[in-house]
């Protein structure tokens, strides 16, 4: 090869690599309007403002936890006790709710982000791995709420009108737990992009051991960031026995799956270090219209859509990661 060509040479490694880095971004923004152009076309019922708000309303829960397990999955961590997490915050709010909607709606919270913090101080100072921390809390997070409600569902009083309207209420013609939804994407985006907390996060998923010696205080950062994913899965809790009127204490089982598929499909990688929150958000709004579709279809069975979400969840990994190596190589 002459010396002359190598600068076309490394000008077309350069433009390859910055479109695997942009398909890697946008894979998932891509697919989204593809469903949705899809959908339009297919079913009638699809583009509806019902049908949007409907879809829109039904994942704002889980989109809740799916932004605390971004923050969780970008320090190389899993959290794999959020749907619990979620079911206690919702029975404890139900619990506390004859007591008010503040008292009802700060326990909720508040117990959540405790247990949140066990496990960040598990992980970060007993070093034990977050697979093991996080699935031991799932256990007995779910056993907690069983047992505090001895199987039964909670029903929330009356008199905390502010927590139903909390699940049930509007904002002018949005509902507001897309409100809430929003808000919370809005807020954890800057967190990531414009704060120092988001930036030791990526430092801290690129490689703990680097940040480390850079002198980043990891420890504090993972458990504020478990911590965080506590309260966001418990603000979901509250939300979604706020809209179903009790507290379940089997409320948001799998759900754990569901924010994890939401992240990795919007482009996070599992190894941290690279995602945001703007690609979860794509993620949980993808997964959404997909699941719409399958109902507006009606003939695919439940136990099919799960078929289905496995198969659609491993081919985004692999392609994921086949799409990381060539990146990583160019």
């Amino acid at each position: 090869m002459s010396t002359t060509s190598l600068p076309s040479v490394a000008g077309s490694r350069f433009t390859g690599a910055r479109a695997l880095g942009l398909l890697l971004r946008s894979g998932a923004v891509v697919a989204l309007v593809a469903a949705c152009i899809f959908g339009a076309m297919r079913y009638y019922a699809f583009a509806t403002p019902e049908n949007v708000v409907n879809v829109l309303r039904q994942n704002s829960m889980l989109g809740l936890v799916a932004l605390g397990m971004t923050f969780v999955i970008l320090t190389g961590g899993i959290d794999l006790s959020v749907g619990s997490l979620l079911a206690v915050a919702g029975v404890v709010a139900a619990m506390l709710s004859t007591h008010g909607s503040l008292p009802a709606i700060a326990g909720g919270l508040g117990t959540a982000m405790l247990l949140g913090i066990v496990n960040g101080v598990l992980i970060a100072k007993v070093r034990i791995q977050p697979f093991i921390v996080t699935l031991a809390m799932l256990i007995a997070a779910r056993a907690l709420a069983l047992a505090a409600t001895a199987e039964q569902s909670v029903t929330v009083s009356p008199d905390a009108s502010a927590l139903s309207w909390l699940g049930r209420g509007e904002l002018g013609p949005v509902p507001l737990p897309v409100a809430l939804l929003v808000l919370a994407y809005l807020i954890g985006w800057t967190m990531l992009r414009y704060t120092r907390f988001g930036r030791y996060l990526y430092a801290i998923g690129d490689s703990e051991d680097a940040a480390r010696l850079m002198g980043l205080p990891v420890d504090r950062i993972v458990i504020a960031t478990y911590a965080l994913s506590g309260a966001l899965a418990g603000l979901g809790g509250i939300v979604l026995a706020a809209r179903l009127g009790a507290g379940q204490p089997v409320a948001g089982t799998g759900w754990e799956l569901d924010a994890i598929a939401a992240v990795v499909v919007g482009g996070t990688l599992l190894t941290g270090g690279q995602g945001g929150a703007g690609s979860t958000l794509v993620g949980v709004l993808l997964l959404g219209v997909i699941f719409n579709l399958f109902n507006l279809e009606g003939t695919i069975s439940p136990w099919w859509q799960w078929v289905l979400r496995g198969v659609f969840l491993l081919g985004v990994v692999i392609v994921q990661g086949r799409l990381q190596r060539r990146l990583t190589h160019e």
